[in-house]
């Protein structure tokens, strides 16, 4: 049954509606982008789906940058209304993961290519996107209004997630609804998405050097800790350097 819906369905739903109001109600963008990359979602589904993390889950972090900027120049550039921005934005990722999640095989040269190409992009981008001073917004909304969004985009994965593979560990769960609620902070939440890049292909590095040893379980929790050695200091520095 394609909506059947297992503990770990029913955690990610919980996981993402408390991220989900964190970010609606935090005003500033920088802390709305900070909340909202929080690998929460990541872990769960990860553990759900069961699979070894490899190199499709790399290959997601691309997609989740490239989808963020879309929404960003659909509504900005182009004028779209923020809805229809996030909507094509979203199919955009499912027909890039459809697309893509075959072409390189499973192998550990193929984890490791991307994963040093994947930090080089990444490090590149965190250089070439500068700081900007953007409004803060905190919602007036109740937060069970945006409960059936959740559960909406949720199921949806649901439908998905087999044939992502890896791309389903970083579908646009709490994105969805994050996009619209920091809809007047886009470019701090694109420029966001390089550190997540920086600081996730650790945690996927040491999730796959350890899985076969110790079970995806514990070795994504060893990867969580690499990931907040790398995320504390770098986001310091980059609220540092925008305070300048």
């Amino acid at each position: 049954m394609p909506f059947a819906a297992d503990p770990w369905d029913l955690l990610l739903i919980a996981a993402v509606s408390l991220q989900v109001t964190a970010v609606a109600y935090l005003r500033a963008p920088r802390w709305k982008a900070l909340i909202l990359c929080l690998p929460f979602p990541f872990t769960i589904v990860a553990l759900g789906l069961g699979r070894p993390i490899d190199v499709t889950n790399l290959l997601g972090l691309i997609a989740i940058f490239l989808y963020v900027h879309a929404i960003r120049l659909l509504y900005r550039r182009l004028g779209l209304p923020i809805i229809p921005a996030i909507s094509l934005a979203l199919a955009g990722y499912c027909l890039l993961g459809w697309a893509v999640v075959d072409l390189l095989p499973a192998t550990p040269m193929s984890f490791w290519t991307t994963a040093v190409a994947v930090c080089l992009l990444a490090f590149f981008l965190h250089r070439r996107l500068p700081p900007r001073s953007e409004p803060g917004h905190r919602t007036p909304l109740p937060v069970w209004l945006k409960l059936p969004v959740v559960v909406a985009v949720v199921c949806l994965l649901l439908l998905v997630k087999e044939s992502l593979q890896g791309f389903a560990t970083l579908f646009p769960l709490v994105s969805v609804v994050g996009a619209y609620e920091a809809r007047h902070s886009l470019w701090t939440l694109g420029r966001q998405m390089p550190v997540l890049m920086l600081t996730l292909t650790p945690l996927m590095a040491v999730a796959h050097l350890t899985q076969k040893h110790v079970g995806l379980g514990p070795s994504l929790l060893f990867g969580w800790a690499a990931f907040l050695l790398i995320l504390l200091p770098l986001t310091r520095a980059m609220w540092r350097r925008k305070a300048a």
